[in-house]
């Protein structure tokens, strides 16, 4: 069987990372790149990879089994159709889209022509998290009561500078950072029905939010607490603790701590915290006990779960309908931040994807 051929529209440093991945996964190949400017053609064809201005031109040209959208947010939503139109399934980078209109209208859009769309919350393809669903789910700390999740660490000043439309509304922590723990919380804990949340204006002057904080109530009765800033040195991130992408510096700490009625649990170090002798009181000795799992690339594992998706051997783990619940949340947040009070989440989907 010949490979399956791939293309990746928007050929930046995501669109990179993307082919980089692929080239590790067996019956996978980038043949191609959408990319508007003939700076970022130039890119692609430096890696091997035919460069295209546009969708015509791509489609004209190749035979292509599965698209992967790595273009700002605002265009994910014209991407994405472009690529369900021509019946070709698409891995769609995260968050789906700008807002939750059009992250349903795409739901609807992949639903109707039967096309599988892929959401890009790679962080679910990751072996620590694979893990910590296992111990969640069999119950080894009983029912999930609390989760408090820290998201902190500083962008320097030339993040922004270097693409300035990260200084918009819209454009904080909160969309661009906080959506993979927000799908997180939902894949490890489950729905969030309640939102109350406030953020505070940046304190470098632009016009989006460098700090805010959320309670989330969840399905269950839980509720978590969250917390996000690109303003403040910390090692309390996903990124400083899971070792999962090199570039960033690693510290042994966590970022995450979900507690339940029979003991608890950290992450992304993986220890369960219980009682002696399953005595379940604070006079009792507690200590921890590591649990282990193996290591691997989430962003290799999730290009090889596209490529089962696209030859009808398995179903999305994070399908378009994922990508809109995470993004309900999101959107909640920046609501409940921005009007001071409380919102009401309806998680029943009138289109499933």
């Amino acid at each position: 069987m010949a490979p399956l051929s791939l293309a990746i529209c928007g050929y930046g440093l995501v669109g990179q990372r993307h082919a980089e991945a692929a080239s590790q996964v067996r019956d996978v190949d980038v043949v191609a790149a959408i990319e508007t400017s003939s700076q970022g053609r130039a890119r692609a064809e430096r890696a091997g990879i035919q460069g295209y201005g546009t969708f015509d031109d791509l489609f004209a040209a190749h035979r292509v089994d599965g698209l992967i959208v790595a273009t700002p947010t605002p265009l994910h939503l014209e991407n994405a159709l472009a690529a369900i139109d021509r019946g070709c399934p698409v891995l769609v980078e995260k968050p789906i889209a700008t807002n939750v209109v059009e992250a349903s209208a795409l739901v609807a859009a992949s639903q109707a022509r039967g096309v599988p769309v892929l959401v890009g919350h790679h962080r679910r393809y990751n072996s620590l998290i694979q893990r910590a669903h296992e111990v969640i789910s069999s119950g080894k700390i009983g029912d999930v009561r609390a989760v408090n999740a820290t998201c902190w660490f500083y962008k320097p000043d030339q993040y922004f500078d270097a693409a300035p439309w990260r200084k918009e509304l819209g454009a904080g922590p909160v969309s661009v950072n906080l959506s993979h723990d927000i799908d997180l919380i939902r894949f490890l804990c489950g729905e969030v029905v309640r939102v109350s949340a406030q953020a505070a204006p940046s304190s470098r002057g632009y016009a989006n939010e460098d700090v805010a904080a959320a309670v989330l109530v969840l399905e269950s009765g839980a509720v978590a607490t969250i917390s996000v800033s690109d303003s403040i040195v910390a090692p309390w991130s996903w990124e400083m603790t899971s070792r999962e992408y090199p570039i960033y510096p690693q510290t042994s700490e966590s970022c995450y701590m979900i507690g339940g009625s029979h003991g608890s649990l950290s992450i992304p170090d993986l220890r369960v915290w219980t009682h002696e002798d399953g005595n379940r009181d604070w006079w009792t000795p507690i200590s921890a006990t590591n649990q282990t799992c193996g290591s691997s690339d989430p962003l290799v594992n999730q290009i090889r779960h596209f490529r089962d998706v696209i030859q009808k051997s398995a179903v999305p783990l994070v399908s378009a309908k994922e990508g809109l619940r995470t993004l309900r949340v999101i959107e909640a947040i920046q609501s409940s931040a921005a009007s001071g009070q409380p919102i009401l989440l309806n998680n029943a989907d009138s289109a499933g994807a």
